[in-house]
């Protein structure tokens, strides 16, 4: 199998153009995103704008994937708009800052995993959980934007507060925002595609949509972005207030965990544009340097976006200059044309990032998951429904640990029914040599071959535990670990009681194929103590002959003591006395 090549983050000078003109082409369809991120998180367009670059440097920078873009996402939004609304509510003075401290404090959560070398296993969430998040967050930003796209303020609550006042909001609906929003998602979902290399629909969207609101609209008011205050940003120090500690802490979890799965799963996308490998670890460790430098400058946090990603790619990036261009030329056009950007409607803005919320529903799951499994369906719904209506943690929670039961479960019965086999006699349940089948035989079923095979999880415990009945009935046991590649702790304690009962039960125990960390742990728990070293095997057949040759002792013994036992019990008759 051929691997992919390993890419570092290094930085060179032979693809200047092409890093240049996806760097550009990047910059312009950021534009629209961040300003609109910004407005519907809370923190404003200025927030949006440098977060957009701050991150997007950074991670370029120090990151393990060199194409990939960062920027404010859907799903970081979500979850620093839920943020900011709590914090600004219970500290109205300090909230913003404490806000801006858990992006740093996210940042910092992903340079550790990154620095642990934990990045594998980020995305290692099975897909129904994955797909049934993303969707939930596309269904929220879609609900947070019906205020904005019809004219009004957001109502307060999130999700639970806008479905409240939904018949508000469609009494006192603006007609002329309406129109805006509706139009502004039909041009970016009917954009000739033929002309999407040469402008981003967002940007032409955006710019359309301010066009007619200035002269078919010219005379309605509407809610508007206005003055943008854009200057060198100023530092943020990081503030914390006790009481809001813990909730500060799980917030900048789940950021940090979002942004780290967000990043990743971009940055496999990319792999396969480029046909190369990103190193996750670098790329974590990238993403943190950005997030805290986005949270000391005020700036939302950000993770790899996909849709930047992509078209940088496409228009020729192929390293970290890409985004470093990317960022270089956002910061220009932002302090050149900041007067440009005040009569942006805020209806096409919310069209825009409801545009964004559709494409982040996984459609094409929705549509076929309950064909693949009713179970992992169930999974998905449930995961969408807590998603949008509970909590992002409580949703994911939930997600994993149903679906990882569920498959364990599964595993569990697959290994009982294939891995965990005792037999007495030739049944061809296992596979035997004719020595092997031969010497089964003589026992006349008072060998119980007990047979393991595949990794032994904890689900197999019960399994080996319903065959207390079959070692009851033996003289000796074999227990064939030959095919056993890695025992669970669980496994190992069930085993350790069936060897203990049957030595109790004066039967003989022999362990074959015990090697590595099956015999590791094997002795670890003691089973040395239990059944002698000798009897401890790499030969089934070998441990065959000598459980035979130890019932045939057995056999002889009890048939000896028998006769000796009869001339007694005649003499005992014959007197009149008692047998002892």
């Amino acid at each position: 199998m051929q691997h992919l090549p390993k890419i570092t983050n290094r930085i060179h000078f032979r693809n200047v153009r092409g890093d240049l003109f996806g760097g550009l082409t990047a910059a312009v369809i950021a534009l629209p995103m961040a300003l609109a991120f910004g407005i519907a998180s809370g923190a404003g367009p200025t927030a949006g704008l440098y977060g957009a670059i701050i991150v997007g440097f950074f991670a370029a920078l120090f990151g393990g994937t060199p194409t990939l873009i960062s920027e404010p996402t859907g799903p970081m939004t979500v979850v620093i708009t839920g943020v900011i609304a709590t914090l600004v509510a219970a500290d109205p003075e300090n909230g913003m800052a404490m806000a801006f401290t858990v992006v740093m404090m996210a940042g910092l959560l992903q340079i550790a995993i990154g620095m642990l070398k934990l990045g594998k296993y980020v995305t290692l969430m099975p897909y129904n959980v994955v797909s049934g998040f993303m969707s939930g967050i596309g269904l929220i930003l879609i609900i947070l934007q019906i205020g904005p796209a019809l004219g009004q303020i957001s109502p307060k609550g999130g999700v639970l507060g806008t479905l409240q006042n939904l018949p508000g909001l469609l009494s006192n609906i603006q007609l002329s925002d309406a129109v805006l929003a509706l139009l502004t998602v039909l041009m970016i979902v009917y954009f000739p595609k033929n002309l999407r290399r040469f402008a981003p629909p967002q940007l032409v969207a955006m710019v359309i949509g301010t066009v007619i609101s200035l002269t078919v609209f010219g005379s309605v008011d509407m809610r508007r972005i206005g003055e943008i205050p854009l200057a060198i940003p100023t530092l943020h120090l990081p503030v914390f207030s006790s009481s809001q500690m813990r909730n500060m802490l799980v917030d900048s979890i789940v950021l940090g965990i979002l942004g780290c799965i967000d990043a990743l799963l971009t940055s496999v996308v990319a792999d396969s544009l480029t046909r190369s490998e990103h190193d996750s670890n670098k790329e974590l460790i990238g993403q943190g340097i950005g997030n805290i430098a986005s949270g000391l400058f005020g700036g939302l946090p950000g993770a790899g976006a996909t849709m930047g990603t992509v078209v940088n790619i496409k228009a020729g990036g192929r390293t970290a200059l890409s985004g470093l261009f990317r960022a270089a030329i956002l910061l220009v056009v932002v302090l050149g044309a900041s007067g440009l950007t005040q009569s942006i409607p805020l209806s096409v803005l919310a069209g825009i990032i409801i545009k964004v919320g559709i494409d982040i529903i996984d459609w094409g799951f929705l549509k076929r998951a309950h064909y693949i499994s009713r179970k992992s369906a169930a999974i998905m719904y449930g995961v969408i429904f807590l998603t949008v209506f509970v909590d992002l943690v409580v949703a994911v929670g939930v997600g994993i640990f149903v679906a990882n039961i569920l498959t364990i479960d599964k595993l569990s019965q697959l290994r009982s029914e294939k891995g965990v086999t005792a037999i007495t006699d030739d049944d061809d349940t296992i596979f035997l040599s004719p020595e092997e089948k031969s010497l089964l035989e003589q026992g006349q079923d008072q060998i119980l071959l007990f047979s393991l095979s595949g990794p032994m999880i904890f689900g197999v415990a019960k399994a080996i535990a319903r065959q207390r009945e079959a070692v009851q009935n033996c003289k000796a046991m074999i227990l064939d670990l030959s095919e056993v590649p890695h025992l669970g702790v669980t496994t190992s304690l069930s085993i350790e009681n069936a060897v203990q009962e049957a030595v109790e039960g004066g039967r003989d125990v022999y362990i074959v194929g015990a090697k590595d960390q099956t015999y590791k742990r094997l002795t670890k728990l003691g089973l040395l103590n239990t059944v002698p070293a000798e009897r401890f095997l790499d030969s089934r057949t070998e441990a065959l002959r000598q459980a035979l040759v130890a019932v045939n002792m057995r056999e002889t013994s009890s048939q000896a003591e028998a006769a000796t036992a009869m001339p007694r019990l005649d003499n005992a008759l014959e007197v009149g006395v008692e047998p002892s």
